[in-house]
């Protein structure tokens, strides 16, 4: 059973003067984080980049490109003190709502196989696995496969 959130948090367009917060929930988080160069291009790509933040408090964010019907999912984030609290599953609603508004009929993500509650999140939301790509991720000895998610909108 998933947690209930208690207080609203608010989705806000991602901001460059924020992406300071941003990366240091990413090193908090991840052995292999994004660089705050990686957040740059997705805004100045255009992607749908957004912030989660509950009572002013930066709780977590994604980042959502959007094209010709489909929708790619490239980093769906919680601030560790924040997560296994139904921040993951509401940001997750949210972004796949955007996906839909934005004409989208499929998102797609990759996940890391060592990453089981992020596969957990994603399972219990409705993703399922359509393919692996072999070697997609850096990891500490060589490469780490990742799989596949999609999920019908």
């Amino acid at each position: 059973m998933s947690a209930v959130l208690k207080d609203i948090p608010q989705l806000q367009p991602m901001r460059e003067d924020e992406l300071a917060d941003v990366t240091a929930i990413e090193k908090a988080i991840y052995t292999h984080p994004w660089t705050q160069g990686n957040f740059v291009d997705s805004l100045r790509a255009g992607y749908e980049c957004r912030t989660w933040r509950l009572d002013g408090e930066l709780v977590g964010y994604f980042v959502l490109m959007a094209a010709a019907g489909e929708a790619h999912l490239l980093n769906l984030s919680i601030a560790e003190p924040h997560q296994r609290r139904g921040h993951g599953t509401a940001l997750l609603r949210e972004a796949a709502g955007l996906a839909r508004a934005l004409g989208a009929k499929n998102v797609f993500l990759e996940v890391r196989p060592s990453n089981r509650a992020a596969q957990g999140l994603y399972m219990r939301f409705g993703f399922r696995k359509v393919a692996v790509r072999r070697g997609y991720y850096p990891a500490h000895s060589g490469r780490e496969d990742a799989l596949v998610l999609t999920l019908a909108l």
